[in-house]
């Protein structure tokens, strides 16, 4: 009786490995210059240790523009899509809540704060890495708060976690205008970073994203089994033997270190980690074992489609925070409608 939706989740998870490692050929293909696939594929194993005769029949420029200009962006691209998909099944299974979202706690206005901050008083202390750095340190500062604020007797409250996240996040908000007032000739600056960007990507950032990404993928999946049980409610989940403060707080840390390194690099890029998990819901049920790699590899491709469009499809590149949110913002509303009637039949 369990081979079908077995099966299904294996195809589905083949499928968009598949998809996803197509769409990252084809994507790195696509620009100003146009490369074939195959030039793409002879580049890659000689960075791989296939030898440089494999670039002899090609002209000095690509190689360069494949790994030090589209790749970089390319993979960090579909590495943060991941990450913020994967914190928002996260998110969405602590907090029992379909519209939350990596950035539900105030994390992404923490980030933001901290990367104004940086770009306000023109840091430079280290040097590329100072934005990204005050940036992540915003986002787990801010954590810091909203967990203070929604602990009580030791026990945090999943209503209270999200009530202390928008007060939080309002309170940033705040700050990030008041410093973009003060603001002269940084404050385009300012409004750049905040919509989001993958133009300065480099393979030290991707290679930070990459690394987060496995360990918070790693410690979701372990824990994926409870992340179930606390679904029933905290007695219950008590009752069956998880330890349900201790794992709320090891997956809320987890996702959310996850969301800030993500967006400590790439700036504020909304909805991902709201859509994918249930469009990924639809087609695997609420098991968080088959909903966590699923939804991973959702977010890497649709990230990597987005940030392809903009880059290589529209004769203007938005910055994809900009065009997350379009997307992002009706589904908001459709998700936000349904479970409003849904509460008007119970």
């Amino acid at each position: 009786m369990q081979q079908g939706p077995d099966k299904r989740f294996l195809l589905l998870t083949a499928s968009l490995l598949a998809a996803l490692l197509l769409g990252i050929i084809v994507a790195t293909g696509m620009g100003y210059m146009a490369i074939g696939a195959g030039d793409i594929l002879k580049i890659i194993a000689s960075r791989l240790g296939g030898g440089e005769a494999l670039l002899t029949d090609l002209e000095p420029t690509i190689p360069y523009v494949v790994l030090e200009v589209r790749l970089p962006r390319i993979l960090t691209a579909a590495l943060v899509g991941a990450g913020l998909a994967m914190s928002g099944v996260v998110y969405q299974g602590i907090l029992l809540n379909p519209l939350a979202d990596p950035y539900t706690l105030g994390i992404s206005s923490g980030a933001a704060f901290g990367a104004s901050l940086a770009l306000f008083a023109n840091m430079t202390l280290f040097g590329h890495f100072s934005t990204p750095l005050f940036a992540f340190v915003g986002a787990i500062l801010t954590l810091l708060v909203v967990m203070r604020l929604s602990t009580f007797n030791g026990q945090i409250s999943a209503q209270t976690l999200i009530l202390s996240g928008v007060i939080v996040g309002a309170i940033l908000s705040a700050g990030i205008s008041f410093l973009k007032y003060l603001a002269d000739e940084q404050v385009a600056i300012i409004i750049f970073w905040l919509m989001g960007s993958f133009a300065a990507s480099t393979w030290q950032g991707t290679g930070l994203v990459a690394a987060a990404l496995l360990v918070g993928l790693l410690v979701s999946l372990f824990f994926s089994r409870d992340l179930n049980i606390m679904s029933l409610g905290r007695r219950s989940s008590d009752a069956l033997g998880v330890e349900t403060a201790r794992v709320r707080v090891l997956l809320l840390l987890t996702a959310s270190l996850v969301t800030a390194v993500c967006v400590a690099v790439t700036g504020i890029i909304g909805f991902i980690g709201l859509i994918v998990p249930h469009l990924m819901r639809y087609l695997v049920g609420p098991d968080n074992r088959r909903l966590l790699p699923v939804s991973t590899l959702a977010g890497a491709l649709l990230l990597l489609l987005a940030d392809t469009l903009t880059r290589a499809v529209l004769p203007v590149e938005v910055p994809i925070g900009v065009l997350t949110a379009l997307i992002g913002g009706p589904f908001f509303c459709l998700i936000f409608r349904q479970k409003q009637k849904a509460r008007s039949y119970e």
